[in-house]
């Protein structure tokens, strides 16, 4: 049997305001490739489908798009609802498209109900654990299958322990020796990113890996990083960079095998990178001309320049160089935060005092006394308006 497992596609995601349409476009055409040329029995989506809980039209037809033409390939397709998606809106009309290979695990209630899969070694139990928003959930999960009338206890250790315990349960009674599980959380122990959702407070959003014993392969999602936690324990990341924090991650996806006793053979399949990440950092005049920078000039970017004072037109004049350009930050060198709250850097002094002081500071450059007389004249015919009133 040869799963693929990939997560968090993130359908209508942009990247700093850069449109990713076409970026996620083409994975989804690399994924269809990699299922057919690598013949593939089930695709394995865990969660995140969608950027937002009401996605845009054109990411909704994106998704339709791939699930269909992963399914022509003659995979089935097992996906879960993440904390990003909308559980009802995602599993709208899952009872119709199981029967057409498609299988939307979005309830609850469904987390012990398997999707059977056959190879020549029999038969192989898939359950969908969608993202459990602890006390949204916790009065519709399956009875405790050895304590029924037991509460399912608060948190997301609660509720996700649940599940596992009930597809456990399911998968001994059917006496399935191979079993493969969808989970979308935080396991303890994965490195996140900038770009996740944080579904933690305080750190009780976090599950033991313990919790996943006993089954041949569970398919994380959430973390963007692909990772690997144990050997049937593993994130296989989102599919695109959607922070700069994730500039060296190798995206991509999980091909796993399972022979009759289980777990066979887990191999990493990279995405295309449709653009490349990067930041750079030095004086403004640094950044147009020096050499070192060329490598750069068609990346998505960061840029931070150094300089003392802040020029009016810095992003115009490297947009010219770098075109891609998505961030652009003044840190100039030698200053240093002073650790003063706002409280205490305006305690004492005058609105005209606070305003003057922060053109300053934006600017970096004390204010001319004509500029000073504007701000004055503005704050009195403010004063005067709001007496008028």
């Amino acid at each position: 049997m040869r799963l693929l497992h990939t997560s968090d596609w993130h359908l209508g995601r942009s990247l700093h305001r850069c449109d990713l349409r076409a970026a996620q476009a083409g994975y989804l055409d690399h994924l269809v490739e990699v299922v057919r040329s690598e013949s593939v029995d089930a695709v394995l989506v865990s969660g995140d489908v969608y950027d937002r809980a009401v996605p845009p039209v054109d990411a909704v037809e994106l998704c339709e798009t791939a699930l269909v033409r992963l399914r022509e390939t003659g995979a089935r397709v097992v996906v879960i609802s993440g904390n990003h998606d909308s559980a009802r809106r995602l599993g709208f009309g899952s009872r119709l498209v199981d029967a057409a290979g498609v299988h939307l695990r979005t309830r609850p209630a469904d987390v012990a109900t398997p999707v059977l899969l056959e190879d020549r070694h029999g038969q192989v139990a898939v359950y969908g654990i969608p993202y459990l928003e602890p006390e949204a959930v916790r009065d519709h999960l399956p009875a405790d299958p050895l304590d029924p009338g037991a509460e399912v206890a608060r948190g997301h250790v609660g509720v996700l322990g649940r599940g596992l315990a009930c597809a456990r349960a399911d998968a001994s009674a059917r006496g399935a020796g191979r079993t493969v599980v969808l989970a979308h959380a935080w396991v303890t122990g994965g490195a996140p990113s900038d770009s996740e959702r944080d579904v933690t407070v305080g750190g009780v959003g976090s599950v033991p890996a313990s919790l996943f014993d006993g089954f041949s392969y569970s398919a994380l999602g959430h973390l963007h990083r692909p990772q690997v936690l144990a050997n049937g324990l593993r994130y296989s990341g989102s599919p695109l960079a959607y922070s700069f924090s994730e500039a060296d991650h190798v995206k991509g996806s999980w091909l796993v095998d399972l022979d009759a006793q289980g777990l066979a053979e887990v191999v990493h399949v990279p995405a295309p990178v449709p653009r490349r990440l990067s930041t750079v950092r030095g004086t403004l005049d640094d950044l147009l001309t020096s050499r070192a920078f060329d490598e750069q000039e068609g990346h998505w970017l960061t840029a931070v320049y150094t300089d003392a004072l802040r020029p009016d037109d810095a992003m115009d004049r490297l947009s010219l160089r770098f075109p891609h350009i998505l961030v652009l930050r003044h840190e100039p060198d030698g200053l240093r935060p002073d650790g003063l709250t706002y409280e205490s850097r305006t305690a004492g002094r005058g609105d005209l005092e606070v305003a003057a002081a922060f053109v300053e500071h934006v600017r970096r450059t004390p204010l001319e006394p004509g500029e000073h007389e504007l701000l004055a004249q503005a704050f009195e015919a403010g004063r005067l308006a709001a007496a008028g009133a």
